[in-house]
C-alpha cells in the first residue's frame, strides 16, 4: 500500500508499522515476513521479520519480534591487497511491544529493542566493525465509531509513531545516528455491505536525524546529534543530493517528507487486493514506486504477497517481492 500503515496496523505486523496498533487486538498470532533484499544487485541479500502477540484482558496486547537482514559474504583484503579470507555480514534486532486501549477509540504503544549490527571483523589495531545499542518508540492509535457515509458504514482512523529513539551505533571512532523517524497518517474505510470493503490510507514520514560538521584543523568530522536533541534540531534545512553526480543540494522541511498512500479491498474477509504509490523528493533519495499486492485468509492462516514495480530507472528496489504468513489463534 504505499508503504501506509499507521493508521491500519491490524494484525502482528503493527509492531512495525505503529504499536499501539496492538492495543486493538485481543488475539495470539504469530507470523513471518520474507523479502530478497535489492534483488537487482544479485548479492544474496535478504530480509526476515519475525512477529508474535499475546493478549492478556484488562492488561493490554504484548509483542515481540525479531529483524533479521542478511547483508551477505563480503572479500576480507588486508593493506597489501591480498585475500585474508571471506566475512559473513548482517544486522539484527530483537525487540518488546505493548498496546494498551485507554478507550474504547484510542489506544497506545510502545517497543523496546536491541540492536546488532556486524559489519566487519576486528583487525590487529582492536578496531570493531560491530556495533549495539537499544532504541524505542511511542505511539498512538485513534479509532473513530462507524459513521454513515453516502449509504455505507465507514470508520476513520489517525496513527503516529515515534519510532528508532536511542542510542548511536559506533564503528570504530566513528558514531553513525539511527534513522530515528515520525510517522504519521491516516485511514478510511468503508463498508458498503457485508461482503465488500474498501480502505484508503495515507502515511507521511520524516527522518529525525540531524548531523553538524565539526573542523579541526585540516580534519572535517560530521556528528549526529543525540536523539534526545535530533527531536528539536532535525526541522530545519537538510542536506541532499542532486543527481548521479551527487551534487549538494538544500532540502527544504517539505522536501524532507516521504509520502505513501495506497487501497486495501476485502471481500468477505477472506480476499484482498492492495495497490499504492511511494514518493520521495529527487533531492532526498528520489524513492518512487508503485505496490501490487494481494492477501489470502482461510481458518487460521493468512498469507500476502507484495511486488514493487519502480519509476525512476536503474533502481536497486526494482522487482521487490515480498511474502508474509501470519497464523491467528482463538484464546
Amino acid at each position: 500500500m504505499g508503504n501506509a500503515g499507521v493508521a491500519v496496523a491490524d494484525n502482528a505486523n503493527a509492531m512495525f508499522w505503529n504499536p499501539s496498533g496492538l492495543a486493538f487486538q485481543n488475539k495470539t498470532q504469530v507470523g513471518i515476513t520474507h523479502a530478497n533484499w535489492l534483488p537487482e544487485f544479485d548479492a544474496g541479500l535478504f530480509y526476515e521479520y519475525l512477529v508474535g502477540t499475546y493478549h492478556v484482558e484488562d492488561v493490554g496486547t504484548f509483542g515481540a519480534s525479531v529483524t533479521y537482514l542478511n547483508l551477505g559474504e563480503i572479500e576480507i583484503r588486508n593493506i597489501q591487497g591480498i585475500t585474508e579470507g571471506t566475512y559473513n555480514s548482517y544486522e539484527l534486532a530483537v525487540g518488546v511491544s505493548y498496546g494498551y486501549r485507554v478507550s474504547d477509540r484510542l489506544g497506545l504503544g510502545t517497543s523496546l529493542r536491541t540492536i546488532y549490527s556486524k559489519l566487519a571483523p576486528s583487525n590487529n589495531q582492536g578496531d570493531s566493525g560491530t556495533a549495539a545499542t537499544v532504541a524505542g518508540d511511542l505511539s498512538a492509535l485513534y479509532r473513530t465509531a462507524p459513521f454513515s457515509l453516502g449509504g455505507s458504514q465507514a470508520t476513520f482512523s489517525a496513527g503516529a509513531n515515534l519510532a528508532n529513539m536511542g542510542g548511536r551505533m559506533q564503528y570504530r571512532e566513528v558514531k553513525q545516528a539511527l534513522p530515528m523517524n515520525l510517522r504519521f497518517g491516516y485511514a478510511l474505510t468503508i463498508d458498503f455491505d457485508e461482503y465488500n470493503s474498501l480502505t484508503f490510507a495515507n502515511d507521511f514520514n520524516k527522518e529525525l536525524v540531524n548531523v553538524e560538521e565539526q573542523v579541526a584543523g585540516e580534519d572535517t568530522t560530521y556528528v549526529a546529534d543525540p536523539f534526545y536533541e535530533a527531536l528539536f534540531s532535525s526541522w530545519g534545512t537538510a542536506q541532499g543530493q542532486r543527481g548521479v553526480d551527487d551534487e549538494a543540494a538544500q532540502l527544504g522541511l517539505v522536501e524532507q517528507f516521504t509520502v505513501g498512500a495506497g487501497f486495501e479491498y476485502w471481500y468477505s474477509d477472506l480476499f484482498a487486493l492492495r495497490t499504492g504509490y511511494f514518493y520521495e523528493d529527487p533531492d532526498n533519495g528520489n524513492r518512487q514506486f508503485l505496490n501490487f499486492g494481494a492477501g489470502l485468509r482461510y481458518n487460521i492462516v493468512g498469507v500476502d504477497i507484495s511486488y514493487i514495480y519502480t519509476l525512476e530507472e536503474n533502481s536497486p528496489l526494482a522487482n521487490t517481492l515480498r511474502f508474509s504468513l501470519i497464523f491467528e489463534f482463538q484464546k
